[in-house]
């Protein structure tokens, strides 16, 4: 299915929220690391979540998927992992998930051997400068196509002083933060700037925790790590996304009521922000232990800070396209080497469904409006959150919207046009020559 013509409707019921897929990552890493046999529960696979179970077969960790009673296409997957990685194959194809390659580069110098990192779409030219500083430092050979992909990598890590600037992806930050504890001695990360998306960092420290390894925060500023770690086996069952819940709460607040279940509400992820700004917009939204319920309610314009939670910008560009007065979103310059330009993309779109959206260089200024207009061809630009965010703004459109390039979904949650169905969205699917 890449193309989906919708007709507007509310959506109205009750959703399991996908599994998290920035935890999904980081436990199956941790417990391909781990000696002995991990379970890790609750898990989709989506394009990325294959990408990193992929890479971490290439490097020797035994990998068993065993289908769940709970949820339909949701699994458990059992790990046989070990700290003393063989590559399999050298060759570890990262699909478009900037995830899985930063998270797994640095695994090259714990192996010493020659890995080579692949990808398509925008992940072959999203930028890898940090890593090939440390590179440089420690004299460990790389070899890229103009500074894209495919990257080439041989040699091994030592322990030591890391500089990471913190106005760049956690991701880099996530990445050394599996490796160093497995070092022969002990190593500092040091964070050379104000240091963003630290919410992502904490999902990091609280999973390695989990798996045995600790790593000591000094607020933010630099992290302290032991070598000879260890990590530990056992089970993990990952939580709801708040990424993903984002754009059924924004239905629930434009259509009728959704409530969004499989949420911790003690969760550490980031995006759990978005609660907090849908009643700074004044949305109507009711908080339970591991439910969210929102309703329908005309929303206001806020200044919203995108520096800690980047991957909600689609979706509350959405939000504000139909809330009164203006919208403002401010420090979301990175979302412009994401799987799209996000700021581009999604300012385009939602000007061509009638919204009055400005691109500014690191932010956006909405004029909110009663409704939209519809009645048009928008694309996802091949990124996942763009396709789910016009999905969402369909039900504020008055005529019916078409969205090419709509099996971008895959990239991280498969099964969305289902539920954006099953919650009353009239879907017509067809394929445009």
């Amino acid at each position: 299915m890449n193309t989906v013509k919708i007709y507007p409707n509310d959506l109205f019921g009750e959703i399991n929220i996908p599994p998290s897929k920035s935890l999904s990552h980081r436990a199956i890493i941790c417990g391909g690391l781990a000696e002995g046999v991990s379970n890790i529960d609750n898990l989709i696979f989506s394009d990325d979540i294959k990408a990193t179970l992929k890479g971490m077969r290439s490097l020797g960790t035994r990998v068993q998927c065993i289908e769940t009673q709970a949820h339909k296409e949701t699994y458990c997957v059992k790990l046989e992992g070990n700290a003393n990685l063989k590559v399999l194959d050298e060759n570890i194809d990262c699909k478009e998930s900037g995830s899985t390659l930063r998270f797994l580069i640095p695994f090259a110098g714990l192996t010493g051997d020659k890995i080579t990192f692949t990808g398509r779409g925008k992940l072959v030219e999203r930028p890898l400068d940090p890593y090939y500083r440390i590179f440089d430092k420690q004299n460990i050979k790389y070899k890229n196509e103009k500074g894209k992909l495919p990257l080439e990598v041989m040699g091994r890590l030592k322990p030591g002083t890391f500089e990471i600037d913190g106005n760049i992806s956690s991701q880099f930050i996530t990445g050394l933060m599996f490796v160093l504890p497995l070092l022969n001695g002990d190593s500092t990360l040091k964070i050379t700037t104000e240091l963003e998306s630290k919410g992502y960092v904490d999902l990091t420290l609280d999973i390695l925790k989990k798996f045995n390894i600790k790593i000591e925060n000094n607020d933010y500023k630099e992290f302290n790590i032991k070598g000879n770690q260890q990590y530990k086996s056992g089970y993990y069952r990952v939580e709801g996304d708040f990424s993903q819940a984002a754009f059924w709460i924004v239905a629930g607040i434009l259509g009728r009521n959704i409530k969004c279940k499989d949420l911790r509400i003690d969760s550490l992820q980031g995006d759990k922000v978005i609660l907090d700004i849908i009643q700074k917009m004044n949305g109507k939204i009711q908080i339970e232990e591991d439910l969210i319920e929102v309703n329908q309610s005309r929303t206001k314009g806020i200044v919203i800070d995108a520096s800690e939670c980047p991957d909600l910008v689609p979706i509350l560009a959405v939000l504000g396209s139909v809330s009164k007065g203006t919208t403002k979103i401010i420090n979301a310059e990175r979302l412009r080497i994401k799987e799209s330009d996000r700021l581009k993309a999604i300012s385009t779109e939602l000007n061509k469904l009638g919204a009055d959206v400005k691109e500014l260089k690191d932010g956006l200024i909405i004029e909110g409006k009663e409704d939209l207009r519809g009645g048009v061809v928008v694309d996802s630009w091949n990124d996942h959150r763009i396709a789910m965010a016009l999905a969402v703004a369909s039900i504020k459109c008055i005529d019916p919207i078409i969205i090419t390039g709509s099996n971008a979904v895959n990239k991280s949650y498969p099964s969305f046009w289902r539920d954006f169905a099953g919650l009353g969205g009239k879907i017509d699917e067809r394929y445009l020559g």
